[in-house]
């Protein structure tokens, strides 16, 4: 058997593998590296070159970006603002912003990304305003997938075409170059589902809905009976608690009408380690705003910082941008079970706060009491505690801290920094001041350096199944152009067009990559046909330019079944969606992207 046939019975296989979906799709992509190395086709250092390749790196690193602005309530913020701005009563008004929203967040921070984070606040939407998820979710999704080609960061197909033009002796494609296609396929996108998209839908809801933690702290502090008045003072430099002990401010004789809590560190927001308070240090109380605002006076306290509001039901005061709340529970044969514990004491780390103790459900007001297995005890602390703290076995959390803080905790901590990288980066990609490479290693590193995550949080972030996959299937694309086969499927390809031209060729490029998008993944489909484009670009004696971007056009196009991008299956459960309603909605939308990818495109990057 040749190189040619070896090579072709090698992608056919992939690809039954790859719909079978049996074998892991990175085990799939692996295994044909290594076919090639086993068939002699490649060298093994040829095989494993794809997973140092540049643009491997880079797709990596946007996934470290991407988690930045989801950690920090970025994208939480950007979801909050839609919901005051959608309004009520008009559908094309609601449907555009959404549509838009997801479609700019994609650009930036990719299309997984954007639509994990934007999924629960368009769900909880979708119930305020009474109207059906499945509405509102696949719009969100097929905008967005016309949203990663606003930009080369919304999609890994994108650096890959780009790459391949620089490959073939182009610049490639700048920064924002890609949007010269990604407009108009957007506009049409949305103008296609706000005139026809209440029919092709459904209108369904999901039987399993995202949790709304919009009011998350309120449930709380109202669960555990703690609406009644919990107050943040600070210690001012005049005040006579300055120098003070711990001890002091928690004598419960010298403050009638005040339950002492704890004292906060000012610097760091945890329970004070110091004997003494210092000026900036917080004093947490339990009591009527009448006694806390008169012991604040004789103590030279500050009720609240500026710029923030102190209702005295413990919303603001207890959960915010530098600390949380959170919920454990206690496991059988936790270690915790025959302890004692209080409200208002600290935890052995000694940077969270016991605030309350609840068992069955009723909130405990022993002065201490001697833990059981299902008690639930309410603490807080800074989200860095938290998310550190309740690792531990020996408690079961109730809802994720770190879910809980991106989606109501809009613009927290480090979000000013994470925007600020992502604006850096994308200054340094739109310039080309550096390598794509090197300004998303820049600004991966800068997110970690940065504190907005640690390195561990960072490994976490990155989809590993898309950066290896990609890694895997490089050699593929090399492999194609040194023995020919390309040049072959592509010779096959430019006879089946005939005398129609380069727009044919586009066509059938589109009709290949399209239908190969629906069953497979479309990264994996754009690393098989983009070699071939190039070598039937080639054959024509044309440009690659508009062959490439039109594959890149085609390759969004994953819109006829649910199993074409992990977003299209995301939404299928909240949005109460079968297999048959994508194609609906999904048809005249890629029809679209086949006028813009065809007959568009060669308008902007001539043959």
């Amino acid at each position: 058997m040749g190189d040619v046939a070896t090579i072709v019975l090698i992608i056919v296989v992939a690809v039954v593998l790859f719909v079978w979906n049996r074998l892991p799709v990175v085990v799939v992509a692996m295994a044909v590296g290594l076919s090639l190395w086993a068939t002699g086709i490649l060298s093994l250092p040829a095989a494993l070159a794809g997973y140092g390749d540049p643009a491997v790196m880079f797709i990596a690193t946007l996934f470290v970006v991407s988690a930045a602005l989801e950690k920090t309530g970025v994208t939480a913020w950007a979801g909050q603002l839609l919901i005051e701005k959608a309004g009520e009563d008009s559908r094309p008004r609601l449907l555009g912003l959404t549509m838009s929203l997801g479609a700019l967040l994609t650009a930036v921070i990719s299309l997984n990304g954007a639509i994990a984070a934007l999924l629960p606040v368009v769900v909880v939407m979708a119930v305020r305003l009474k109207r059906h998820a499945s509405q509102l979710l696949m719009p969100l999704v097929f905008a967005a997938h016309a949203g990663a080609l606003l930009a080369l960061t919304g999609a890994p197909v994108n650096v890959l075409v780009s790459e391949a033009g620089q490959d073939a002796g182009y610049p490639g494609f700048g920064f924002f170059e890609f949007a010269l296609v990604g407009a108009p396929l957007l506009i049409g996108n949305m103008i296609i589902i706000i005139l026809f998209g209440e029919k092709l839908l459904p209108s369904r809801n999901g039987a399993s809905m995202p949790a709304d933690f919009s009011r998350h702290a309120q449930t709380l502090i109202e669960q555990y009976g703690l609406s009644s008045g919990v107050f943040r003072l600070r210690v001012k430099a005049a005040s006579p608690l300055v120098g003070a002990k711990k001890g002091d401010v928690a004598d419960p004789k010298a403050h009638p009408g005040l339950e002492y809590v704890t004292v906060q560190d000012g610097r760091t927001g945890m329970p004070l380690k110091r004997e003494t308070l210092a000026e900036g240090d917080y004093i947490l109380l339990k009591g009527d705003a009448e006694s806390v605002a008169r012991f604040a006076a004789d103590a030279h306290l500050a009720l609240r910082e500026e710029n923030e509001k102190d209702t005295g039901e413990g919303g603001d005061t207890l959960f915010n941008r530098s600390s949380g709340l959170a919920e454990v529970v206690l496991p059988p044969r936790s270690a915790l079970a025959g302890t004692t514990a209080f409200p208002g004491m600290t935890t052995e780390s000694g940077d969270l706060i016991i605030l309350a103790i609840s068992r069955a459900g009723v909130t405990l007001d022993a002065a201490s009491t001697q833990l059981q297995v299902g008690d639930t005890l309410l603490l807080q602390g800074t989200w860095k505690a938290l998310d550190e703290r309740l690792a531990d076995p020996d408690v079961l959390v109730v809802n994720s801290p770190d879910l809980v803080r991106r989606q109501a905790v809009p613009m927290g901590q480090g979000a000013t920094l994470a925007v600020a990288i992502l604006l850096a980066m994308v200054a340094m990609l739109a310039t080309g001041v550096v390598p794509t490479a090197v300004a998303g290693m820049l600004a991966a590193g800068a997110v970690v350096l940065g504190g907005i995550m640690s390195i561990e949080q960072a490994y976490k972030s990155i989809n590993w199944t898309t950066v290896i996959m990609v890694a895997a299937m490089m050699p593929l694309s090399a492999a194609m152009e040194q023995t020919g086969a390309a040049r072959m499927m592509a010779e096959y390809l430019v006879a089946a067009v005939g005398d129609a031209g380069p727009y044919a060729l586009l066509g059938g490029l589109f009709i290949l990559t399209g239908v190969l998008g629906q069953l497979i993944s479309n990264t994996a489909t754009a690393l098989i046909v983009i070699p071939i484009g190039v070598a039937a670009a080639k054959a024509l004696g044309m440009s690659p330019e508009p062959v490439l971007m039109s594959i890149a056009v085609a390759a969004a196009a994953s819109f006829l079944t649910p199993i074409a991008t992990p977003t299209n299956l995301m939404v299928m459960g909240p949005g109460g969606y079968v297999f048959s309603d994508y194609w609906k909605l999904g048809l005249p939308l890629m029809i679209w992207f086949f006028v813009v990818a065809t007959f568009v495109v060669p308008m902007i990057w001539r043959f």
